[in-house]
């Protein structure tokens, strides 16, 4: 099993903590935050390098769309796949100078374009349109490859029954029993899970898997539903999430926040650990189109873990990012995001060590406070601390005033994985389908709410934990108050409340 370099450990996706004791130090300092003009990351690919991009237009509509279309074809590119109602393209070109040529190109259509990675993709697109040749998937198949620094679950046997209920702890703590008296969540209610696939034949997932829903978004950026596609492959990440969301109430194994409703594999991180933009943007949009009512999303954006609005390459990300889950809230969804676990304070990050993620060495760069994580910082996106079972802070977790809206269970937390297992997982991963969990059972219970609508009431329900709360091995000060801190935002998600 290859070792997970030291600057890629701290990744949300990258969660887990098998192992008790161990010491993570953090990527990204804490000092005061600055208006510094952030450190650039150059992406100069020579001539012949296939690299993806995201093209975002003016104006959304059917007839600007397809002249940034043709504005990438002319500019030497392969249109990918288009969301016209967000007014983005995703493209791939083996061309230098392709960023330049499509704006000019697309003269009055096109407003910013970004390359979504460093490096050559490997998901390259197929067909005679591609001057590149038929290209190839390049995926590495094999199994139990590392997610950008995954510790390995710790296993936990199961004897066949629900017995494995009294450990989960988490549940008691966030009132889901005592919630699933009065509903179990509807089969109505759907939830999008934004992460590395989910195995469909668990036991305690298979009778909750909406096959018709599910998706592979790891093919450039383009929604792929061949069978089998959003499978897990070298990751058992989405089927623990998925546990913890919605494990059905079957007597075997666990029992989930909301056992009843369904689930969707979004699959969104490639058999290399990456999450790319144009895979996050296929991501939420499939979920706006498919009516999904919830998306969890235990993950940042690679390859950099804050996004730089003064670096034109990250702001023409964040931008398509940012507009597609705009789209998806505006459909009806709403989405939960892991915080992070580097251990920082988001409100005095100043320095990052570990971006980009996909180079052969990162690129020490100071960032400022317009460099957000995506899409945990994306306005609306309800951004997750992780706490431990004593109602502490996690060690590993990211806080920030202003910026952590809940907190939920994030150490030690028992769910699934593939093969009919059970395992241990750490991380704000963990604590993210927690809160998911809980707003699909407040969906189930009130499915008049929009989304803006279950966010203010998930905050007004939680609750509220002072910053006199013991924290675990960090030291770092609380700041704010007993309804608003830094540590656990409003505080301590509560189900039962949302379904009352």
């Amino acid at each position: 099993m290859r070792m997970p370099t030291p600057h890629r450990s701290f990744r949300t996706i990258a969660c887990t903590v098998a192992a008790l004791g161990l010491v993570l130090t953090g990527s990204v300092s804490a000092t005061a935050a600055t208006t510094e003009t952030s450190t650039p990351v150059p992406v100069n690919p020579p001539d012949g390098t296939v690299m993806s991009y995201v093209v975002n237009i003016g104006q959304a509509n059917p007839g600007q769309t397809r002249k940034a279309e043709k504005a990438v074809a002319d500019a030497g590119g392969v249109v990918v796949q288009t969301w016209p109602e967000i007014g983005v393209v995703i493209a791939q070109s083996d061309r230098a100078a392709f960023r330049d040529t499509v704006k000019a190109k697309g003269r009055n259509v096109v407003s910013s374009v970004g390359a979504t990675r460093t490096v050559e993709v490997k998901d390259k697109v197929t067909g005679p349109q591609a001057p590149w040749g038929p290209g190839s998937s390049g995926w590495n198949k094999g199994k139990n490859k590392p997610v950008n620094g995954d510790e390995p679950t710790e296993p936990v046997p199961a004897d066949g029954t629900d017995s494995m209920e009294s450990q989960q702890w988490d549940m008691a703590m966030i009132h889901a029993t005592e919630a699933n008296t009065i509903t179990d969540g509807s089969r109505n209610v759907l939830v999008g899970v934004l992460d590395s696939g989910i195995d469909p034949t668990h036991p305690d997932l298979q009778a909750n898997i909406d096959v018709a829903d599910s998706v592979n978004c790891t093919t450039g950026g383009r929604p792929d539903q061949s069978a089998g596609g959003w499978y897990p492959t070298t990751s058992d990440h989405g089927t623990h999430v998925a546990g913890t969301i919605a494990a059905a109430r079957n007597g075997v194994g666990i029992v989930g926040v909301a056992p009843n409703v369904r689930l969707a594999s979004v699959k969104v991180v490639n058999d290399d650990g990456f999450i790319y933009p144009e895979y996050a943007v296929c991501g939420f949009m499939w979920a706006a189109q498919r009516g999904m009512d919830v998306t969890n999303n235990s993950y940042y954006v690679d390859p950099f873990e804050f996004w730089c609005d003064d670096q034109p390459d990250q702001a023409a990300v964040r931008e398509a990012v940012a507009r597609a889950v705009n789209w998806s809230s505006s459909r009806g969804v709403v989405s939960a995001a892991a915080a992070g676990n580097s251990g920082i304070d988001f409100t005095m990050n100043t320095t990052d060590d570990g971006s980009p993620n996909d180079a052969a060495e990162p690129t020490v760069r100071t960032i400022n406070e317009g460099c957000k994580d995506i899409p945990a910082q994306i306005p609306g996106v309800v951004n997750v601390s992780a706490i431990t079972q004593t109602g502490q802070l996690a060690y590993f977790s990211n806080r920030g005033l202003g910026h952590i809206d809940v907190a939920a269970p994030g150490y030690r937390i028992l769910s699934t994985i593939p093969n009919g297992k059970y395992g241990l997982k750490s991380g704000t991963s963990m604590a993210s389908p927690h809160v998911a969990g809980v707003l699909a059972l407040m969906k189930s219970a009130h499915p008049e709410l929009t989304p803006a609508q279950m966010v203010d009431k998930l905050r007004a329900d939680a609750t509220k934990t002072p910053c006199s709360a013991p924290q675990l091995n960090n030291g770092a000060a609380c700041e704010g108050t007993t309804e608003l801190n830094s540590y656990y935002g409003y505080g301590i998600v509560d189900a039962l409340k949302a379904v009352q």
